[in-house]
């Protein structure tokens, strides 16, 4: 097994072989760092990805991250006519269909992918919001095994009927109506049985594809393909414990119990698992349905300023929001109250990140620069070197684009996207949370603008930001944040002393380390290791050749047949050596 793993790895980096061992250090990259060896170590799905990503053409980026050679066979499968097919398509277009023939995990991928407009050009942006996911739903005998084993009873004893054909088949999940012993029309989400299994090992080597692209592929830094796939995977982990997300249901009811307008399904709470979620069946209207509503008697105006408002209470408020308020998620029931279903995806708005956002609305009210510019280094992390005079300069175009127009004719998504635009073009990441915030409220204003094409949602915002900055005032909330400050300093200066005798204690034992972080030196040295390589190659081989080569001169009939051989090798592996330096491009 290690002579097949390193004779790959030796193609990959395009050397006849390796005449010196491999020190610690390099071992240890090897096993650590990001390399293909360990993209490949799942080596049948590693090389279908690799192989999807070359199919849609994408064999340059192969190349430079070391995975090419390991698909040659592969390579010559792909007919001429499917490549030029590919070429003609855009390379936005090429990535959702990649994306799409490598399965559920990266569809999801995709669509979370579709929400970072702060780090994702528009054009792909685009493309990906029209990735589906299209799955057939799992057979009946496996739901009847699941639901037993999650609670031990035969599914004739959880309920007194339950349809076999599902109301909904997602990539994570199926939905089946039921009705429960005492009457109730229930919905039964059950998670698909191997799907747990499918994403793990996708989300890893999809990390590993990530770190592959920042090593090797440095101008892909400015997308965080790491910081990518890590929200990812706790976006789609988080989707996948149906447990959380009652858990998620049960605390949005506790918190609007005195809130008419929004109703949340209830949760069976004994038939609650990780894998299984049982909840009330909603058979309102749907909020895009505006014939049905007006023919059930409701306002439309009114129920668009009501979703608005119960969603800006839990951002604002509460600090916990729906994260995915699209009207498929939304129902209105016939007496008014509007119904939010799948809490899967839920946001979180910190004490801080809302302090925050309440001295940007302030800083743009004011048209103070600065102040907006201050603001946004703190809540985004810069992926590059920032212009700061550039960065002032579009922040104050985007500032005197919006000053002075009309509450009525502001449009909160636009204003919203041009701000991201800003943000992205200058390489500043803004939170996870936060761009699903962004991505709500845009969805929320489209989804208001759909019941009543004169709804505003800035109308419904601004008095919740006007109460935030009433609300900083207040003599309560000074104290507390005075008393917080204190505590800090005095934890601080209790420390000071403890942290001074431990630098004392080091410097008189002499055990002061300095660390030195290198950059850029990397490449240099795997330069040097192959050169090194190459040049004692070489040496070995020509001293072998003139060896045997002056013994097949000297005539001696006891060495011919041994010299004769050892000669023709040696000279096949020097045409090896050249031909692989002439491959690699660097003669």
């Amino acid at each position: 097994m290690k002579s097949r793993w390193t004779g790959e790895a030796r193609r990959a980096e395009r050397l006849p072989f390796p005449v010196v061992p491999l020190p610690v250090q390099a071992i240890y990259n090897l096993l650590v760092q990001p390399s293909p060896l360990r993209f490949l170590k799942n080596v049948n799905r590693g090389r279908e990805i690799a192989t999807v990503l070359l199919n849609y053409g994408f064999g340059d980026v192969l190349e430079r991250l070391g995975l090419l050679p390991y698909l040659k066979w592969g390579r010559r499968l792909i007919s001429r006519k499917a490549r030029d097919a590919t070429e003609q398509l855009t390379t936005a277009r090429r990535i959702r269909l990649a994306l799409q023939d490598l399965g559920p995990t990266f569809v999801k991928f995709g669509q979370v992918l579709s929400t970072r407009a702060d780090l994702i050009p528009q054009d792909l942006i685009d493309e990906l919001s029209l990735l589906r996911e299209q799955v057939p739903p799992f057979a009946q005998e496996n739901v009847d095994r699941q639901l037993e084993e999650e609670f031990g009873r035969p599914i004739n004893e959880l309920f007194a009927t339950f349809d076999n054909h599902p109301l909904a088949a997602g990539s994570l999940a199926q939905v089946h109506r039921a009705v429960s012993k005492d009457g109730r029309n229930l919905v039964v989400k059950i998670r698909r049985p191997s799907v747990v299994s499918c994403v793990e090992p996708d989300v890893v080597l999809m990390l590993e594809l990530a770190q592959l692209l920042e090593r090797h592929v440095p101008e892909s830094r400015v997308f965080d393909p790491v910081g990518l796939v890590k929200q990812f995977t706790r976006t789609i982990r988080r989707e996948m414990n149906f447990r959380r997300e009652g858990r998620a249901m049960l605390d949005f009811a506790r918190r609007f119990e005195g809130d008419p307008r929004l109703y949340v399904p209830k949760v069976e709470q004994e038939l609650l698992t990780e894998s299984v979620v049982v909840m009330e069946f909603i058979s309102g209207i749907r909020v895009d349905d505006s014939a049905a509503i007006r023919a059930a008697g409701l306002d439309p105006n009114q129920l668009a300023r009501d979703g608005a408002e119960i969603f800006m209470r839990m951002a604002f408020e509460m600090g916990v929001f729906h994260g995915d308020p699209h009207p498929g998620n939304i129902r209105i029931l016939p007496s008014g109250p509007i119904c939010l279903l799948d809490y899967g995806m839920v946001g979180f708005l910190d004490d801080g990140r809302r302090e925050l956002l309440v001295d940007l609305f302030v800083a743009i009210a004011r048209q103070d620069v600065n102040s907006v510019i201050k603001v946004v280094m703190n809540l985004g992390e810069p992926t590059q070197q920032i212009d700061r005079i550039l960065l002032q300069a579009d922040v104050r175009d985007f500032l005197d684009a919006y000053y002075g127009v009309p509450l009525e004719q502001l449009h909160v998504g636009q204003l919203l996207t041009d701000f991201i635009g800003i943000l992205s073009s200058h390489g500043l990441h803004i939170p996870g949370d936060l761009m699903v915030l962004v991505r709500a409220i845009i969805t929320l204003e489209g989804v208001g603008r759909g019941l009543d094409p004169r709804f505003n949602i800035a109308e419904v915002l601004a008095p919740f930001v006007e109460n935030l900055i009433r609300e900083r005032y207040q003599p309560r909330r000074i104290l507390e944040r005075t008393l917080t400050d204190v505590r800090t300093l005095v934890a601080a200066a209790h420390d000071v002393p403890l942290h001074l005798g431990k630098t004392l204690k080091k410097i008189s034992q002499d055990d002061v380390k300095v660390q030195l972080e290198h950059r850029g030196l990397d490449h240099l040295i795997s330069e040097f290791d192959r050169s090194s390589n190459r040049i004692i190659v070489g040496m070995l081989l020509s001293s072998i050749i003139l060896a045997t080569a002056l013994l097949i001169r000297a005539g001696n009939a006891d060495s011919y047949w041994f010299a004769l051989p050892l000669f023709i090798l040696s000279g096949l592996l020097g045409v090896w050596l050249v031909w692989g330096i002439l491959r690699s491009g660097r003669l």
